[in-house]
């Protein structure tokens, strides 16, 4: 076999680069993604064998530290400074549906002089100011950059050594924390004073075996994985919360949209209407915060008064969501496992704080996290208290981990940049403000025909975009 000089060239290139990387998989701690990570990371490490005898580190982000909050990024930038400060010039960020051609990596991060700050990734920006970005950059929404998490994103170690260790010494919000890629960009640009995201084409979303990602060093494992038969709808117990005065305006719409697709649903309200029918728990409604309510329908769902099932599926009255997409979702997870899933949300992670399910997106809980619940002294220290925060409090006291899903959205879809919904099918949004709610439900959740087979989910709502 010959080899010409130049791939010879290109061969030490890749040896002597492939030493100053540090892969980190944005892993989760539930053993489905845990093992989807391990895969993953062996993938990784094949594809450098051939390259070098000293395969580059690759780590996986949940069991790095005992810090629940390292999702975030932040929290664990000074950790990885510390480590790998001194013997690295790159940390690479990857999802673990994010497929890497190594070589072709390399080959992209050449073009960036390492002893530089930089900050790549795939853009994303906001068509509109958002409330899930608490309306930042409302004058120009669409100036402010943010890499899409995943196309895999990079810090080249002078940027990770200058802000990592000084985390904790600025006034930077660790209060509420939503979408990590927003905060990430955020702080590292520093209003200003620190680098913008810089686009990298080779940072790809598109379909693994897509004939437009020929040059990607990054691609998507499409379709989202299908790990079984999907979960018989039987099994699903659907808890939609809502109060009398909104039993004709967000009602009716869950009753035009979603609700034909429930086996077992119940509404429960502050009043009794058997035209719906509602439930009264006993609770009074209050104006914000319903953890009253949402601990009586955990009370209520492991009782003899419904059916026994292996999961719960808590919503808001104005949550869209496509019953046969979770359905689908749910054959990867272990009903007999304490499985927490949702749009994860955290709240105080800089100095330790807990991870939530945000609560508008619907709340998915496994029948045997519902009983590691209530068995528990976590109660609602007010009925008018923030039910999906309380949640994430007993959940970080009990060790239970909050399982993140991209696929739950606490907003509309025009809250979210159109590039990061374009690779995905959504499972849920939430809120009816300014858009005609059976609208937003057919376009981007209503499945003419939704697909069962190992092929996964229908790609109608994608190809609109």
């Amino acid at each position: 076999m010959c080899v010409s000089v130049s791939d010879l060239f290109l061969c030490c290139l890749c040896v002597a680069d492939l030493r100053e990387i540090v892969f980190v998989i944005q892993s989760q701690s539930n053993s489905f993604h845990m093992s989807w990570a391990e895969r993953q990371r062996a993938d990784l490490l094949q594809q450098t064998q051939s390259l070098t005898q000293t395969p580059p580190p690759v780590l996986l982000l949940h069991s790095l530290t005992d810090n629940e909050g390292d999702w975030s990024i932040l929290p664990l930038l000074p950790y990885l400074s510390s480590l790998f400060g001194k013997n690295s010039s790159w940390l690479v960020f990857l999802e673990e549906e994010t497929n890497v051609k190594v070589t072709k990596l390399l080959q992209a991060l050449r073009k960036f002089d390492r002893r530089k700050e930089w900050f790549l990734g795939k853009p994303l920006h906001d068509e509109e100011s958002t409330i899930i970005h608490h309306y930042a950059f409302a004058e120009n929404p669409s100036i402010f950059k943010y890499p899409d998490f995943s196309a895999a994103w990079a810090l080249s170690i002078p940027l990770l050594d200058r802000s990592g260790p000084n985390l904790y010494l600025t006034s930077f919000n660790f209060c509420c924390l939503h979408l990590p890629f927003f905060i990430v960009a955020l702080y590292i640009w520093e209003n200003g004073h620190g680098p913008r995201l810089t686009a990298v084409p080779e940072l790809c979303t598109e379909p693994e075996h897509s004939p437009t990602a020929q040059h990607c060093a990054t691609t998507l494992r499409r379709p989202a994985p299908l790990c079984g038969e999907p979960v018989k709808k039987e099994d699903i117990f659907v808890a939609v919360k809502t109060c009398k005065k909104f039993h004709s305006e967000r009602v009716p719409v869950v009753k035009k949209t979603w609700e034909r697709e429930a086996s077992l649903l119940e509404y429960y309200s502050d009043h009794t209407d058997p035209s719906i029918p509602t439930i009264d728990l006993g609770v009074p409604n209050t104006e914000r915060g319903h953890c009253g309510k949402t601990f009586a329908i955990l009370e209520r769902y492991i009782s003899d008064a419904v059916p026994k099932t292996s999961w719960l599926l808590v919503v808001d009255d104005d949550t869209l969501i496509s019953l046969p997409r979770l359905q689908m979702l749910l054959s990867c997870y272990n009903p007999s496992e304490p499985v927490c899933l949702g749009e994860r949300y955290g709240y105080g992670l800089g100095q330790g704080g807990y991870s939530y399910i945000t609560g508008g997106g619907g709340m998915v809980f496994s029948r045997a996290a519902v009983v590691r619940l209530l068995a528990s002294d976590c109660k609602c220290y007010r009925d008018d208290a923030p039910d999906d925060m309380v949640l994430g409090m007993c959940l970080n006291a009990l060790g239970l981990p909050v399982t993140h899903s991209s696929l739950f959205h606490q907003a509309r879809p025009e809250d979210y940049s159109r590039d990061f919904l374009a690779h995905q099918v959504p499972i849920s949004f939430h809120k009816h403000w300014n858009i005609d709610p059976v609208a937003v439900f057919n376009r981007w959740l209503k499945d003419e025909s939704v697909s069962t087979s190992p092929h996964g989910l229908n790609k109608s709502t994608k190809e609109e975009l």
